[in-house]
């Protein structure tokens, strides 16, 4: 170990390249943090449920309806996140993403989380932590990079393409589900200033176009942006996930943080150059 770590030193020191490679992976690990900590309040809650009703779904095992388990794993995330963002040791981080990753896939396969979003995005991201930490000490820092931000933006595509799918429906393209959740009675300031300035058939109207402008960006974003240049995409990303929460429901940054962080490694890219020694953008990545 203290070999490792002796090396990891004068590769810092020979790499120029090699703060970009440390803040992409603390980047992300603050990113699934954040999204954990922005979900504790709903947590404790359900915590509370789980020890007062008992709730009992034959299709999964019991150690999958097992509250202690949830609350274990929960914890066991947060601590082996925190953990590989304050020990710059690659085999601990290694080790630390594995657990968070393990941890999580136990908390999406749980009845209590089964499937949850946040625990979903922040299950791909962690996958992604493990793949990179598996890595710096394998490829050179700008090639890592640049597979990182693809494989970032692959990601972000899938996640996007999957809530468009969900939205291919009639009653989301005539605005019928967007304005029943949002428009009527949402309390935040988006709809609030809405309903203060529209009557209700405008509000319906208004709806409409949200929604369709929601299913038509989030398709085209889900097809196309994995193909985009790295910092292109990074921007694209940032800005459509973070809009996402920002101008619907905090509570869905939750679900984001993570993925608007791993969005973020896009920046992180060196430009590639000519032989001539002349920069160029870092097209596809």
């Amino acid at each position: 170990m203290a070999e490792d770590a002796r090396s990891e030193n004068s590769n810092s020191a020979a790499d120029p390249l090699r703060w970009r490679v440390t803040l992409a992976f603390i980047l992300v690990q603050v990113g699934v943090l954040l999204s954990l900590l922005w979900k504790v309040g709903f947590f404790r809650d359900m915590d509370l449920v789980y020890r007062q009703i008992l709730l009992e779904d034959t299709f999964f095992p019991d150690w999958l309806r097992d509250a202690a388990v949830l609350r274990w794993a929960y914890l066991s995330v947060v601590c082996a996140i925190v953990v590989s963002i304050l020990i710059a040791h690659d085999r601990v981080r290694r080790l630390a993403c594995a657990v968070a990753s393990t941890s999580l896939l136990v908390i999406l396969l749980h009845q209590g989380a089964y499937n949850d979003m946040t625990f979903t995005t922040s299950f791909w991201c962690s996958l992604w932590s493990f793949w990179f930490a598996s890595r710096i000490q394998r490829d050179q820092s700008a090639l890592l990079l640049r597979k990182a931000a693809l494989l970032a933006r692959v990601i972000g595509s899938l996640m996007l393409l999957g809530g468009a799918v969900g939205k291919w429906t009639a009653e989301y393209w005539d605005g019928r589900v967007l304005y029943d959740i949002y428009f009527v009675d949402r309390d935040f300031w988006v709809f609030h200033r809405l309903r203060d300035q529209f009557d209700a058939q405008a509000l319906r109207g208004i709806a409409t176009w949200y929604s369709r402008s929601v299913v038509v960006l989030e398709t085209c974003c889900g097809l196309g942006m994995w193909l985009l240049p790295a910092r292109a995409a990074a921007f694209l990303g940032v800005a459509v996930f973070f809009s996402i929460a920002f101008f619907s429901n905090v509570y869905l940054f939750s679900v984001l943080w993570c993925l608007i962080l791993l969005s973020a490694v896009g920046w992180l890219v060196p430009k590639q150059t000519h032989r001539s020694g002349r920069p160029e953008p870092a097209a596809g990545g």
